[in-house]
C-alpha cells in the first residue's frame, strides 16, 4: 500500500513541470518566478530594471533602483499550486540583496492502494528559499551569488532538506545594451531515506538538479517605448533551450508584455510556453508615475498556454517599491 502512494506521489510532484529538461527534479523551480519573469517568457537574466530580484541572475541586485515587496499567487490546473513572495534593496555604495520563496506541490492526489482501495487525499510540497548577494566593479561588471534551501515532503516521513548554489555575471555594454551569464543549481540534489517507510528494503539515494548555463541578452528600445530581451540555456542533460520576451510601456501606468519560454534548440519539442501579460501601476504620492518609479504599487498578471494541460495558469503579482 505504502509503495503504491509513493509512487502517484512522485508521478503527481514530476507533472507540475512536465517537459521540463524531461522530469528532472526540481522541475517547480524551473517554471520561472513572478508574474513579470514569466510574462517575458522567463528571458530576463540580463534585465536589471523593475522590480528586481535575485532567480534570474543574482549579479544583476547592484542596479536594483529601489525597495521592493512582492508577493505571486498562482492559478493552475490539476490542483497544483505555485507561490512566490520576494524583497530586494540595493546597498550602499555598489551592492544589493534579495529573499525569495518559491512553494509549489499538488493537493488532493487521490491515493490508492496496490488493489485500487481508497486510501485518503494525498499531497506533495516543494520548496525553495533563496538569498541572492550582487557586486558592482568598476566598468560596471557585477557578479552575485544565491544560497538556496531546498526542503521537499514527498510523502509522510520522506522530506528532504539541501542546499543548492546560482552565480551570476551582468555586464551593461552600452546604456540601453547588457549581457548576463548563470550557472545554476550547483549541488542542488534531493536525499531521501526510505528505511522510516520501508523498514529494511528501504534505501538511501539522491536526486540531482540537472546543472544548467545560461546567458542573456536585453536591449532597451529607442525612445524608452519598451524592453526586448533573450535567453538561451543548457545543461549537463543535453538540453538547449532559448526563451524571449518584450514589453512595451504604453502610458507610465500601463505596460504590455508578452514571451514565449521553452523552444527547443536540439530537438522538435513540443513544449513550447507563449505568455501575455499586463502592469498597471498606480504612485504614491502625487507625482506622476515614470516608467521605473520607487513609490508605486504595481498589479501584475500573466496568463500562461501550457502544453500537455487542459487549460493555462494564471499568475497575480502584487508589488510595492518604497
Amino acid at each position: 500500500m505504502r509503495y503504491a502512494t509513493l509512487v502517484l506521489v512522485s508521478l503527481f510532484s514530476l507533472h507540475i513541470g512536465h517537459a521540463q529538461i524531461a522530469g528532472r527534479p526540481g522541475a517547480y523551480s524551473r517554471m520561472g518566478f513572478g508574474a513579470r519573469g514569466i510574462g517575458m517568457g522567463n528571458a530576463m537574466m540580463a534585465v536589471p530594471t523593475g522590480d528586481v530580484n535575485s532567480y534570474y541572475n543574482p549579479a544583476i541586485l547592484p542596479y536594483s533602483g529601489y525597495r521592493n515587496l512582492s508577493a505571486t499567487f498562482g492559478i493552475l490546473a490539476l490542483d497544483r499550486r505555485l507561490n512566490f513572495i520576494s524583497y530586494s534593496q540595493p546597498l550602499q555604495p555598489g551592492a544589493g540583496i534579495s529573499l525569495a520563496i518559491i512553494n509549489s506541490g499538488v493537493t488532493e492526489i487521490d491515493g490508492r492502494d496496490s488493489d485500487g482501495e481508497p486510501t485518503g487525499p494525498l499531497q506533495t510540497s516543494e520548496n525553495q528559499a533563496i538569498l541572492g548577494f550582487g557586486t558592482q566593479f568598476k566598468g560596471g561588471l557585477s557578479v552575485g551569488i544565491n544560497l538556496k534551501l531546498l526542503y521537499h515532503h514527498l510523502y509522510t516521513g520522506i522530506t528532504s532538506v539541501t542546499v543548492g548554489v546560482d552565480v551570476g555575471a551582468y555586464l551593461p555594454i552600452s546604456n540601453s545594451l547588457s549581457l548576463g551569464a548563470t550557472v545554476k543549481d550547483i549541488n542542488s540534489k534531493y536525499t531521501w531515506d526510505t528505511s522510516t517507510l520501508f523498514g529494511q528494503s528501504g534505501n538511501d539515494f539522491e536526486d540531482k538538479f540537472p546543472l544548467l548555463y545560461g546567458l542573456g541578452i536585453a536591449w532597451e528600445l529607442p525612445d524608452s517605448i519598451g524592453l526586448l530581451a533573450a535567453d538561451v540555456e543548457a545543461s549537463n542533460e543535453s538540453s538547449f533551450h532559448a526563451r524571449a520576451g518584450v514589453e512595451f510601456y504604453i502610458i507610465p501606468e500601463v505596460t504590455l508584455r508578452g514571451g514565449i519560454d521553452r523552444m527547443d534548440l536540439k530537438e522538435n519539442g513540443n513544449g513550447v510556453r507563449p505568455s501575455v501579460g499586463f502592469t498597471l501601476k498606480k504612485a504614491l504620492g502625487d507625482d506622476d508615475i515614470p516608467v521605473v518609479n520607487p513609490d508605486q504599487l504595481a498589479l501584475n498578471y500573466t496568463y500562461v498556454i501550457e502544453p500537455f494541460v487542459s487549460s493555462g495558469i494564471h499568475l497575480i503579482s502584487l508589488s510595492i517599491g518604497f
